[in-house]
């Protein structure tokens, strides 16, 4: 691994097409599919650039350069790399022969500073009763996950509601790429290793999360739900350590369940599907659902309760739900808002007793 200084100092040199797209604020993916193909992402659309690198080799030139800096290799024999360049971008890149239009490389651009739920609302994403919702569910321990497809938002929106934590609470942060910038002083990082060349020195999430409880956490957030330690996270949520956040790609809020399950199975323990069920439907309070509309901005859509299991599935109560209301013909930015269905949440009888109200615009019918 060659020391940051040092790759920063050759990153312009290496990475020349795309430096300037690096360094746009308002770019938020570099997408390079070959040497003569790049695209880029602006304001949630996607745009096809004239920049080019002179040839196959000085990608591949590029791509060897990101691998040295991070201590990984990719290659034939190891076609995929997953990296974090010196200001946090993260890399993904596919080589021949698994991809078969040359290398393919995308680099995921997340804003300098730290996205607030402040900042949220002022652009439209979330509603003033559904940001003040989810505050209590945040200062009352319900365990949260976001869920939304690739691009939706999912990480901005779990920076945003960590915000919300006490500052006097102990967070341990867990994701197999950093990305999570949280508010509070008090909180602890830990990142996912892949195995070597020879197979040894893998740290994965589930290897991170069973050591966490050991840490005395008050909260644990998990960057996002892959694979088998979504049963370790939910069983972790289910004994004593409330307040917890995730994110998972789900488009749905009953697809976001399910999704859980399907990744809970994944792990090594042999837990009849009855049981999973009910340690789901026991763990998760709220979904929030993010997307990525026509028009390329994100929002909000859904914000539901899981209040358990019914003979069919898991039952859900939706909180708040978008409501499109049309299309600007001038600029095509689609209109609409986050609003209270008017259901109240099964734990409004406990945020009263803490001395917490709801939104008065949950209270109407």
């Amino acid at each position: 691994m060659i020391p940051a200084e040092v790759f920063e100092q050759t990153l312009l040199q290496f990475l020349a097409p795309i430096a300037p797209f690096l360094s746009d604020e308002s770019v938020s993916e570099v997408m390079v599919n070959g040497a003569d193909t790049i695209y880029i992402e602006r304001k949630g659309r996607i745009e096809r650039t004239p920049a080019r690198f002179a040839s196959e080799h000085a990608l591949s030139a590029a791509l060897r350069n990101i691998a040295q800096y991070v201590g990984k290799s990719v290659s034939e024999e190891e076609p995929i790399l997953d990296a974090r360049l010196p200001d946090g971008s993260r890399v993904c890149a596919i080589v021949p022969p698994a991809s078969r239009q040359g290398i393919c490389l995308s680099i995921r651009r997340f804003p300098k500073q730290r996205l607030t739920m402040d900042e949220l609302l002022r652009s439209g994403a979330i509603s003033a009763p559904a940001r003040k919702f989810l505050e209590l569910c945040v200062l009352c321990k319900r365990n949260i996950v976001v869920a939304g497809g690739t691009g939706s938002g999912k990480t901005s929106m779990l920076n945003a509601l960590s915000s919300f934590i006490p500052v006097n609470e102990r967070i341990v942060v867990l994701e197999d790429s950093s990305e999570l910038q949280l508010h509070q002083p008090h909180a602890l990082y830990l990142e996912a290793r892949p195995a070597d060349a020879r197979g040894r020195g893998a740290v994965s999430i589930r290897d991170l999360l069973r050591a966490t409880l050991r840490l005395r956490p008050d909260r644990i957030v998990v960057g996002e739900c892959r694979g088998g330690e979504a049963l370790d996270l939910v069983q972790a949520m289910t004994s004593g350590h409330g307040g917890s956040l995730s994110t998972v790609h789900a488009t749905y809020p009953h697809d976001t369940l399910h999704r859980l399950e399907t990744l809970g199975l994944m792990s090594d323990v042999e837990l009849p599907l009855a049981a999973l069920r009910g340690q789901i439907a026991s763990a998760v309070d709220i979904i929030v659902q993010t997307a990525r509309l026509t028009d390329g901005s994100r929002k909000l859509t859904h914000i539901a309760e899981c209040t358990g299991l019914t003979p069919t599935g898991y039952a859900l109560k939706m909180l708040f739900e978008w409501v499109q209301t049309g299309v600007d013909p001038a600029t095509d930015q689609v209109r609409g808002d986050l609003l209270p269905t008017g259901f109240q949440p099964s734990f409004a009888d406990e945020l009263v007793a803490r001395g917490f109200s709801l939104p008065a615009e949950m209270h109407k019918h």
